[in-house]
């Protein structure tokens, strides 16, 4: 699914009036149903709704909800339109002469001094202020009123995008003077502001609803924001034919593991192969070969001349995907082996966990790193390569500067995983959940990227396809065991469920 810009959703706005012989009224209209909709099915008749409409098409949506609710049966709707300089956008006012003409619902149109309504937490608050239509800061007289809205404790509903978040980026934006919604009803497509965690508390829960906006307009516009969902994986994901062997679905090579830490190079290596890979090697320290050989007996076991930690990763044989990092600590000869590895292998290569923090240790081996290769830290470990960030949107933009100046992808993980590539395309993950916050969960995932990459896929697919596939086996351990109880084996064991059901001809 695209994430468009404010200003293009505008352009496909018009273009579906254009298309669809409809006015912007209409759409409105068509809008507001939809949030009508979604409305009534969440709350009875008796509810009281608090309605704040401002002065442009935001305010337009809102008054026409208003209307919508009270044909529907509800009653207890008073709605508060801000028409302080005197000036309304077309279909707002359009849509006030329609809501004025209305007995029951108490309207008043604010043009002066204001005098706000109580509320409770029994309350519905309607914010229709601005929503993305906003340029510039909130002035002092809405700062008050989003604050006394926040202040209120009652359930706020914000159309379009809370008003005082901007629908892409918010540099140097107090999130205290945004109105902070329980719930924020969308049209057609997510913003890019809502897969940032320091607007969470503003946007709350988010949903999309479709107003069938033009689908020729959607597809001809390019964009640089994409939310993964299923029907972006599926078609990668191939089925397997009948004469086949294990070589046809390709060799992975792990440089994982050392004393004390073994057991991510075991996950590691189940996550390879629960994704479907045909040969796995795992290359460790001497001392990993019982447990190794104990816990994956399915993965070949290749020793290194030290006994507790890896000093050699010299790559002796053909293999389609390498993956370095789980468990691998950050002995001086360690990181002396790494350097050598990116030094003399030039495809692509997997790199995570303590093979960050080696390159954290010795920043240069970035610029050593063969093109196209995957780098997959978590906020941590990106902020000991690149520099601390203030939050995830200063993170987000620097992963794409760096994406680009090292032609490489990066896997930023946490909730809507974001993978960037080299592009600066950036990919958001759309599966997952919060169980998946435990120990090994990333070195499943080194395991599973390597699985599609040796499959076959190219880097930037493999990232792709492998964080949906992760995540989506961490959805199905958590419908199983709930998020407190899921651990990092039983998500590589979920991966061979979750390609099921991506692969399974319905």
């Amino acid at each position: 699914m695209k994430i468009f810009s404010s200003e293009l959703i505008r352009e496909i706005d018009k273009a579906t009036c254009e298309s669809q012989g409809i006015t912007s009224l209409e759409l409105m209209e068509r809008a507001a149903s939809a949030v009508c909709c979604e409305l009534v099915s969440k709350f009875h008749p008796t509810q009281r709704f608090v309605i704040f409409a401002g002065p442009g098409n935001n305010g337009g949506d809102a008054l026409a909800v208003a209307r919508l609710l009270f044909e529907q049966g509800y009653k207890k709707i008073e709605v508060f339109l801000f028409n302080v300089m005197g000036k309304l956008s077309h279909d707002c006012n359009e849509e006030r002469k329609l809501l004025s003409d209305i007995e029951g619902i108490n309207f008043i149109e604010v043009t002066k001094d204001f005098t706000p309504p109580e509320l409770s937490e029994k309350d519905v608050v309607i914010d229709g202020l601005f929503g993305s239509g906003l340029k510039g800061p909130l002035q002092k007289g809405f700062l008050t009123l989003v604050n006394y809205i926040n202040d209120s404790e009652a359930y706020i509903v914000a159309i379009d995008v809370p008003t005082g978040l901007s629908g892409e980026w918010n540099d140097n934006v107090s999130r205290r003077d945004m109105v902070h919604a329980d719930l924020t009803l969308t049209f057609q497509f997510p913003r890019l502001s809502f897969f940032f965690e320091e607007n969470q508390d503003v946007i709350g829960e988010w949903k999309l609803l479709d107003i069938e906006l033009d689908e020729t307009k959607i597809k001809g516009i390019p964009v640089d924001f994409m939310l993964v969902e299923q029907r972006t994986v599926r078609p990668l994901i191939k089925q397997r034919a009948n004469f086949t062997g294990k070589r046809d679905y390709g060799s992975a090579l792990i440089f994982a593991g050392s004393i004390g830490m073994t057991g991510a190079a075991v996950l590691a290596a189940k996550g390879a192969l629960r994704s479907g890979v045909g040969l796995v090697t795992v290359h460790s320290a001497r001392i990993s070969l019982p447990i190794i050989q104990t816990c994956v007996p399915e993965a070949l076991f290749e020793p290194d001349r030290n006994e507790n930690f890896i000093s050699d990763m010299t790559v002796h044989h053909n293999h389609q995907a390498i993956a370095v990092g789980p468990g691998l600590g950050v002995n001086d000869r360690t990181v002396d082996a790494l350097e050598n590895l990116f030094k003399s292998y030039k495809s692509p290569i997997i790199v995570d966990a303590d093979a960050l923090n080696c390159i954290a240790k010795r920043p240069h081996l970035l610029s050593l790193l063969p093109a196209n290769s995957i780098i997959t830290p978590h906020i941590g470990e990106f902020d000991r390569i690149f520099g601390d960030h203030t939050g995830n949107e200063d993170r987000l933009r620097k992963a794409i500067e760096m994406a680009k100046y090292y032609n490489i992808i990066i896997v930023l993980k946490g909730h809507f995983t974001a993978t960037i590539r080299p592009t600066g395309r950036v990919y958001f993950n759309s599966t997952g959940n919060p169980g998946m916050a435990t120990a090994g969960a990333g070195d499943v995932l080194t395991g599973v990227i390597s699985a599609f990459m040796a499959q076959g896929l190219r880097p930037e697919q493999a990232a792709t396809v492998g964080v949906f596939v992760h995540g989506l086996a961490g959805d199905l351990a958590a419908e199983k065991w709930g998020e407190y109880g899921v651990l990092a084996s039983e998500i590589a064991d979920y991966c061979a469920l979750a390609i099921k059901n991506l692969t399974s001809r319905k």
